[in-house]
């Protein structure tokens, strides 16, 4: 497994004709590195144009930010995990912090869909993270393991093994606000104790991402914090500078 993964979330952001622009500039400057890997989470209307522009570069991958946990049937607006598998997703976010907080998504929902993306041949990236209000109250801790309990409890060890887990406190999405290295390893920490109690030794090969206001100022010292394998970027990545300057990081 490459030792590091670099995540970007475009959310609602980057039409079919930006995203190509990106990537043509983006592929043109970053040589394949053996090292690490990127991802690209573009809106799902942009993720064709995505898609063809790392369609030569197995280092470069693309996923689908949101899916609905029934494979098919009458979800306007929805997309499920086998169309976006067909389209040519290989990743698919789940239980992003928007998706919990500004939509609404429950835990129980967060969990039928990893199943579904299992089921779809998706890799998910299985977000968790607590409130400001958890934080100050010291739930940190018990409110991620329950999330992470959650959307993982209808999967077996042998499909959780091949998962990626984004730690992101929800008081530092988009807010310009970051956990502390030491912040972000405690929690990571954690999750990987978690992990390994629920699929032992083997949860030791489970990327944990850190999310949140990442940036390139301030993504080396993130990425040196004990259990820090990757960053989820939201952002940050939307600007191919910037994006170039923060997968390059070490």
């Amino acid at each position: 497994m490459p030792n590091l993964i670099f995540a970007a979330n475009w959310k609602m952001n980057q039409a079919p004709a930006d995203a190509a622009a990106f990537l043509r500039t983006f592929t043109d400057q970053y040589p394949r590195q053996q090292d690490r890997r990127v991802l690209f989470f573009p809106p799902a209307v942009s993720l064709h144009a995505v898609l063809q522009g790392v369609r030569e570069r197995s280092d470069l991958e693309a996923g689908v930010q949101n899916i609905h946990w029934e494979d098919k049937g009458a979800f306007t607006g929805e997309t499920s995990g086998p169309l976006a598998r067909a389209a040519g997703a290989r990743h698919v976010l789940v239980g992003h912090s928007e998706r919990r907080h500004v939509f609404g998504e429950t835990d129980e929902e967060t969990g039928k869909k990893v199943v579904a993306a299992f089921r779809a041949g998706l890799t998910p990236t299985v977000c968790v993270g607590e409130t400001l209000a958890q934080r100050e109250a010291g739930e940190t801790i018990a409110v991620v393991k329950r999330q992470l309990r959650a959307a993982l409890a209808g999967v077996d060890v042998a499909s959780l093994v091949t998962a990626i887990i984004a730690y992101e406190p929800v008081w530092a999405i988009g807010t310009g606000k970051t956990a502390t290295p030491a912040d972000a390893s405690a929690v990571h920490v954690a999750i990987r104790a978690e992990l390994r109690a629920i699929a032992g030794e083997r949860a030791a090969v489970i990327p944990i991402l850190y999310g949140g206001s990442v940036n390139k100022s301030n993504v080396e010292t993130l990425l040196a914090a004990a259990e820090v394998d990757g960053v989820l970027v939201g952002g940050a990545s939307l600007d191919a500078e910037q994006w170039l300057a923060i997968v390059r990081a070490s």
